[in-house]
């Protein structure tokens, strides 16, 4: 069972910037595939983005295209989103997960993921 754990949400004003980060704890990430998801208040988990490792490929939510970046380091083994311009909106819980090591093609459906963190939560104040 992989244990993903999430750090570096926080209170940041409108306009700035965050950097998410995402580790396997006590191993390595084996998934070709990660994403983040984020959920706010009363509202269904929302799709990010996502990144194939063996495929080279990205896929971006259509509210965060052009301000999120996610990224992937082998060698920290840890996945990163990295956010800029941050608007109220962003505000909720930000999780990251992982398909089974069977996938190649990212998804924005979150049942597709197997294993998932605990999330970080992001608020944007106005």
């Amino acid at each position: 069972q992989v244990q993903l754990v999430e750090s570096g949400g926080g209170l940041v004003q409108a306009g700035g910037s965050l950097r998410l980060s995402c580790a396997p704890s006590g191993g390595t990430f084996v998934s070709s595939v990660l994403a983040w998801f984020r959920q706010a208040p009363g509202k269904e988990r929302e799709f990010v983005a996502s990144f194939s490792r063996h495929l080279g490929t990205t896929d971006y939510g259509d509210s965060v295209k052009g301000r999120f970046t996610i990224s992937r380091d082998n060698a920290k083994n840890t996945m990163y989103l990295q956010m800029h311009s941050l608007k109220p909106e962003d505000t909720a819980i930000y999780y990251c997960a992982a398909r089974s090591s069977l996938y190649r093609y990212t998804s924005r459906v979150p049942g597709d993921y197997a294993f998932w963190g605990q999330g970080t939560q992001v608020t944007v104040s106005s």
